[in-house]
């Protein structure tokens, strides 16, 4: 099922002009109101999801660059013995795989990952001005594809192959 990395180059594209347009016209740090809820904020992460690790003194960068590849080859190894009825799980395997190459290109070029995307809630009492982690196009793609591979182990026998 080789045939779905145009979904991964897709997100691959997605994620790195929304990186470099991040970078272009946002200041570190600084941000900008696109909706309520929703501001677009420069910020770098030097570890993993939730900037784990991020405060190490960089043997993170290769940690995670090195598990990034493995990552990548199981997905297309997987990806290449998948039958073509499996179109679900061939779709969530390309975009966790373009999410964790666009990650990868961060980390190999810049020893960080570029985020911008910055969610919040105002509930008073309860989240006064909570922001979530900041995140980016790649992050999307890979908790995308993991949700839909989730829901195929716990409700279908799609993940048997």
């Amino acid at each position: 099922m080789l045939g779905w990395l145009w979904v991964t180059a897709l997100v691959i594209v997605l994620d790195q002009l929304t990186k470099w347009m991040a970078e272009a016209y946002l200041e570190f740090a600084q941000p900008v109101a696109i909706f309520p809820h929703l501001n677009m904020t420069l910020a770098y992460n030097y570890g993993a999801a939730f900037s784990f690790l991020g405060d190490q003194g960089g043997w993170q960068r290769w940690f995670f660059a090195i598990l990034a590849v493995a990552v990548c080859v199981v997905i297309v190894n997987w990806l290449r013995k998948l039958s073509k009825t499996r179109v679900a799980m061939a779709a969530a395997l390309a975009l966790v795989l373009g999410g964790a190459i666009g990650n990868l290109i961060d980390r190999l070029m810049y020893g960080k990952v570029i985020d911008f995307i910055d969610v919040y809630f105002d509930i008073p009492f309860v989240m006064d001005n909570y922001h979530f982690a900041t995140f980016n196009v790649a992050d999307i793609a890979i908790t995308c594809g993991a949700m839909v591979l989730v829901f195929l182990s716990l409700f279908t026998n799609d993940l048997e192959s």
